[in-house]
C-alpha cells in the first residue's frame, strides 16, 4: 500500500471511531480545526501502532487540516528523522494547546535536538511555543537530563518571568510543572557539575512554594 492509499485508509477508519459529543466539546473549548472527528487520544495511539513510522507519511498527514491527521503525524514521525526545519514548520502551524502538547509529548521530547529546541521555544513571544518548550523540558528532566549551570539559570529566570508576568493559565501551569520537575531532578541528583547547585535549588523552591 502506497502513502496515498494509507492516508485514505486512515481517513476511512476515522468514521468508525467518530465522537460527535467530543467534537462539540472541543469547539466550545476553542480548539479550531477545519475538521475533527472527536476521536480520543488513546484510540489514536492504538491506530498509530498499526502503521510503521514514516517521515513522508507523517508530513503528508500533518498537511491535512484534520485534527486526527495532525495528531497521528506526531506519532508516526520517526524521531531520528525529524529535522529542526520541519519542527519549525509544525510548531508555527500548531495553533491550539492540544497540538503543541501532542508535538511535545509524542515527538519533540525524543528528538536529538530536544534540549536546544526547548530553550528556543521558551524564549519565544508565542504562548503556545513557550508551553511546548516547557513541556519538552519537563519530560527531559524526568528522563534525568541535567542542563548546564548557565541553562539552569536561564530557565529559572524564564520561569519567574512567566509566572509573574503572564496571564495565560495553561502557560503558567506548564512553567510551574517544569520548575517542579527541575527541582526534583536537582534534589535527587548527586551531580556535582552544577555550579551553586544549592542556590539554584533554593531559587526554584521559592518559585514553587517550597
Amino acid at each position: 500500500m502506497n502513502k496515498d492509499e494509507t492516508i485514505k485508509e486512515i481517513k476511512r477508519s476515522f468514521r468508525l471511531l467518530m465522537n460527535g459529543v467530543a467534537t462539540d466539546s472541543m469547539r466550545r473549548k476553542g480548539l479550531s480545526y477545519h475538521l475533527s472527528w472527536g476521536i480520543s487520544l488513546s484510540d489514536l495511539r492504538k491506530m498509530s501502532e498499526e502503521y510503521e513510522k514514516d517521515i513522508n507519511l507523517a508530513i503528508s498527514l500533518w498537511k491535512e487540516n484534520i485534527r486526527e491527521c495532525k495528531i497521528l503525524a506526531t506519532m508516526l514521525m520517526p524521531c531520528d528523522e525529524m529535522l529542526p526545519e520541519i519542527a519549525d514548520i509544525w510548531i508555527s502551524e500548531a495553533d491550539n494547546l492540544e497540538l503543541v502538547e501532542a508535538l511535545a509529548f509524542n515527538l519533540l521530547q525524543n528528538v536529538s535536538f530536544a534540549s536546544d529546541y526547548s530553550f528556543k521555544l521558551i524564549s519565544s513571544n508565542n504562548d503556545l511555543h513557550q508551553i511546548c518548550g516547557f513541556h519538552i523540558l519537563s519530560r527531559l528532566f524526568i528522563k534525568g537530563l541535567i542542563p548546564c549551570s548557565r541553562d539552569i539559570d536561564e530557565l529559572i529566570d524564564q520561569i519567574q518571568v512567566t509566572i509573574n508576568g503572564y496571564q495565560v493559565i495553561s502557560l503558567k501551569k506548564a512553567a510551574l510543572a517544569c520548575a517542579n520537575k527541575l527541582y526534583d531532578l536537582l534534589i535527587g541528583s548527586e551531580c556535582n557539575v552544577v555550579v551553586d547547585k544549592e542556590d539554584k535549588i533554593k531559587r526554584i523552591g521559592a518559585l514553587i512554594g517550597i
